[in-house]
Parts: C-alpha cells; structure tokens; sequence
C-alpha cells in the first residue's frame, strides 16, 4: 500500500491462511501482507499460529488479544467470515494498532435472534447451528466437505471455488475437533451489534450476492451500523467473494487502503 503500512489477513472457520495467496500476491505488489492463522490453525509454523491451548478461553475477545500481539503494531485488517468478527473485535480492542478494517462475508451475529428490540433475521437459525455442531461430532471429515461446498453454493464460479476452497483446508494440518466446536461456539452466541457504534476506524465492508453462509443482507446491515463504512456487492459471489472474483476484490481493498497513505 502506498502508507507502508502492514495488511493482516484473516481467515474463516474451519479454513487455512492459505486460502489467501491469491490475494496477498495481489496485495503484495504494493505493500507487506501477513496471513495470520486464527489459533488452533494453520500448524506450528503458520505466521501467528498460536495453539489452541494458547488461546483459553477461546473466545473472540481472546482470539483479538492473541492475533495483536503477533501483529505489526500498527495495521490495516482484513478479515473473512469469523475473522471478520475477529477483526472488528480486535479494532474495539486496540483502535490504536489497527488503522482500517476490510470485512469480508461478514456479519455481526451468524445466528438468528428474535424478540421486538433484538431481532436479526440475516442469519441461520439456532436448530441448523446446533444441528452443525452435532454432525461435527459424528463425522467431522464429511461436516468440512459439506461445508466447502456451502460456501460455494450458487456463486458462478463454484466448481473454481470449491477446488482452491478445499485445498487450502485439507492440505493443510486440519484444526482438532476441540478447536472447531469451540468457534462454532462463537459463531452460535457471538452478537455484536450494541458494540459496532464504538469501532470508530473506516470500513469497506465486501459481500457475495449468492452468499449462503451469511446472507448479503447481513453485510449491509453491518456496513450501516458502523459509524464509518461502506459498502460494496460482488455480484454473482458466494460465501468466498475474494476467490470468485479476484481481480475485483484486490483492486477494491488496493483502492480502501491506499485513500489513507498520505495520512500516516
């Protein structure tokens, strides 16, 4: 990027940090790129790949703590579905160290929730995330697969998707069953919508029309709710927008962060 500034990449559940080097190369053309592993991911040896056991509890919060300690001291973020929330959780945290925020697939509460004040319907419903968790237990090989082929469902480019989906996952070492439970933990209770007021940095907020994992209306709601954001669909995308569409999510991200480089 024209600041210098480092760009920190984070990736999803039950994915890989290699999932990005198609678009850390993009980005790389211009500026440093961090593809940091969420703990409990990517090995011993992936760039900031704590373990699991590092990060107790595991919750957002502790994952946020974690990840900025092994983080430039300052930033930009780019976060894909739980990382995203991972993300803007880190920007409440240290507002300091993280300069912009790129949310990716992103929703402040993957589960659905009712009542008169506290309704989100942009999301799935507790039975199909408690439903998810059960499966995990009794063949957690096929839940992965499944789920790969969720985030590509109904995208134009899914055959593609699927492919560099499940190779950045399964070629890799595979995250335990504990590591994974415990972030569908997040995913079913997480809710961060009271604190989206207060994360006060910009935000280009990027989502799939096709997404099947969050719906798209999610992200605009996200995106609406910060205090400094906007927003942008990928039009035919599905839950992997950056592995869809390539090209235009480097270019957009490029564009976000280089409006900054002469005000740092």
């Amino acid at each position: 990027m024209k600041s210098g500034l480092p760009v920190v990449l984070l990736h999803g559940w039950a994915s890989h940090p290699n999932v990005f080097r198609g678009l850390a190369r993009a980005l790389e053309k211009n500026g440093r790129v961090r593809m940091m592993a969420l703990p409990g991911y990517g090995g011993g040896g992936a760039v900031g790949g704590a373990g699991a056991e590092a990060c107790t509890p595991y919750t957002l919060e502790r994952l946020a703590d974690t990840l900025a300690a092994a983080a430039p001291k300052s930033c930009d973020v780019v976060g894909w579905s739980l990382g995203a929330q991972v993300a803007l959780t880190w920007a409440l945290r240290a507002p300091k160290q993280v300069r912009r925020l790129a949310l990716i697939a992103a929703t402040p509460c993957f589960t659905q929730r009712t009542g008169d004040k506290s309704a989100w319907p942009h999301a799935v419903t507790p039975m199909v995330m408690r439903q998810f968790t059960s499966a995990i237990r009794r063949d957690c090989p096929g839940v992965l697969r499944r789920f790969v082929a969720l985030q590509s469902l109904g995208d134009t480019q899914a055959v593609r998707v699927a492919h560099q989906l499940r190779t950045a996952l399964f070629t890799n070492p595979l995250p335990t069953q504990a590591v994974l439970e415990a972030g569908l933990e997040i995913l079913k209770t997480a809710d961060l919508r009271a604190l989206l007021p207060s994360i006060a940095q910009p935000a280009l907020v990027l989502h799939g029309t096709h997404d099947a994992v969050t719906p798209c209306a999610a992200g605009e709601a996200l995106s609406a709710a910060l205090p400094d954001a906007r927003f942008h669909k990928i039009d035919g995308a599905g839950h992997a927008p950056f592995l869809s569409a390539p090209d235009v999510v480097a270019a957009l991200l490029q564009a976000f962060f280089d409006e900054a480089g002469t005000a740092v």
